[in-house]
């Protein structure tokens, strides 16, 4: 998209450039025009041939049709250049809020990662914690075993020696 946009912006400038050289063209035509009509003026003046004012005036209307045509040209140029430059303006245009949409849905989409790793923190600390917590219960389960086992060995010791003095009684 960008590579047409530079290749419109191109094609612009070297039809911009084009214009320039016409409407230059138009000017040297007109000044052309004004130094022929002096030169005619003149022609009048010095000379009253007919013949001659009648080759004058076929050349000022050539140069008349000229500027017209080139006249008729600039204004197609013109037209043309204004649909380019619609044309980019429109491309310009789209490109934008292309970009604004890209940047919205990147902002969403680093919001939306960033609650995730807010998530995931507060998992992973939770789960720390049930940890500690587990830890802690294996290790009172632990010790509640050892004092079972402590209390069982305890307790077959008296009942072996309560069985001793039976046995003796």
């Amino acid at each position: 998209m960008e590579a047409d946009i530079s290749e419109m912006r191109n094609e612009l400038q070297s039809r911009d450039s084009l214009w320039r050289r016409i409407q230059l063209e138009c000017q040297q035509l007109h000044t052309e025009l004004l130094k022929m009509k002096e030169y005619k003026d003149m022609q009048e003046i010095q000379i009253k041939h007919q013949s001659s004012c009648v080759q004058l005036t076929e050349q000022l209307e050539d140069k008349n049709t000229e500027l017209l045509l080139f006249a008729e040209s600039q204004e197609h140029q013109e037209e043309e250049l204004n649909k380019i430059r619609n044309h980019v303006y429109r491309e310009e245009q789209s490109h934008c809020s292309e970009q604004e949409r890209m940047k919205t849905e990147i902002s969403d989409l680093t919001e939306e990662l960033h609650q995730k790793e807010i998530t995931i923190a507060t998992i992973v600390e939770k789960a720390s914690l049930l940890e500690r917590q587990l830890k802690m219960e294996l290790e009172t389960k632990h010790k509640l075993l050892t004092k079972q086992q402590l209390l069982e060995f305890r307790y077959q010791v008296i009942k072996s020696e309560n069985t001793h003095l039976k046995e003796m009684v």
